[in-house]
C-alpha cells in the first residue's frame, strides 16, 4: 500500500517536463500539494525561498549549477531544509557527495512509484532515506573500502569537475558558480593533477565511465 502524504507541500526541481509532470502525479495521488516546480538549480533556490515547502525533491543533472551546488547553497541559508535527491546515478559517488552535503535522502530514478512516495514520506517527516539497492554501496564508500578516485576532490571541485565533464566551458562553469574564470582555471588544475588527466576528453571518459554522466 502506497505511503500517504496528505497536506505535505512539495518543490520539485527536474529539467524535464514530462519527469515533473509524473512526479506531481504521483504526489498528488497520494495527497500531497506540489507547491511549486523548477528547471534548474538557481530556479530551485529561488522558488524555495519563495514557498517553503515541507520538501523539495531535486534532480542532480541539471542546467547551470547543477543539483548538487543548489543543494550547497540551499542548506547554506536554509539549514533546516528537508531535501530528498532523486538521479538516475547508481554508483556510490553522488548519493554519498549528497547525504555528505546535507540531504536528507536519496533515491535513484529506476525505483518503483511506491519507493519514490515512501522515500517523500520519510523525508518530509524529517527521517532519513537511503535508496535500498545504494545503500550497501554507499556504505562502503563511507568507510573507505570502495574509494572511488573521484573521492580525492573536494566538494567544489566535484562540482567543477560534473560540468566540465559534460562539455560545459570554463566561462560558463564560472558564470553558474558566481566564481572567476581563474577560480574554476584553478580547479580544474588540482582535479587534472589529483584524477592524473590531461585533456577534457580524458575528464569526459572517466565520467561517463564511472556512470556519472551519461554519454
Amino acid at each position: 500500500m502506497s505511503p500517504r502524504l496528505d497536506a505535505t507541500r512539495v518543490l520539485l526541481a527536474d529539467d524535464h517536463a514530462v519527469v515533473r509532470l509524473g512526479f506531481r502525479l504521483l504526489l498528488e495521488g497520494a495527497g500531497a500539494h506540489v507547491c511549486g516546480e523548477a528547471d534548474s538549480g538557481e530556479a530551485a533556490l529561488r522558488r524555495y525561498a519563495e514557498l517553503a515547502p515541507d520538501v523539495l525533491v531535486i534532480d542532480v543533472s541539471m542546467p547551470g549549477m547543477g543539483g548538487l551546488a543548489a543543494l550547497e547553497r540551499l542548506l547554506a541559508r536554509h539549514p533546516e531544509a528537508r531535501v530528498l535527491v532523486f538521479s538516475a546515478h547508481q554508483d556510490a559517488v553522488i548519493p554519498s557527495r549528497a547525504l555528505r552535503l546535507g540531504a536528507r535522502g536519496y533515491l535513484c530514478k529506476r525505483c518503483a512509484p511506491e519507493e519514490f512516495l515512501r522515500a517523500v514520506a520519510r523525508v518530509a517527516a524529517g527521517e532519513r532515506y537511503l535508496d535500498p539497492e545504494l545503500a550497501p554501496a554507499v556504505a562502503l564508500a563511507q568507510l573507505g573500502s570502495a574509494a572511488h578516485p573521484v573521492e580525492a576532490l573536494t566538494e567544489k571541485e566535484f562540482e567543477v569537475f560534473l560540468q566540465l565533464a559534460q562539455g560545459r566551458s570554463v566561462n560558463d562553469v564560472a558564470k553558474d558558480f558566481f566564481l572567476s574564470p581563474s577560480t574554476v582555471g584553478s580547479h580544474l588544475y588540482h582535479i587534472k593533477q589529483k584524477l592524473n588527466l590531461q585533456n577534457a576528453a580524458e575528464m569526459a571518459l572517466l565520467a561517463v565511465r564511472s556512470g556519472l554522466v551519461e554519454a
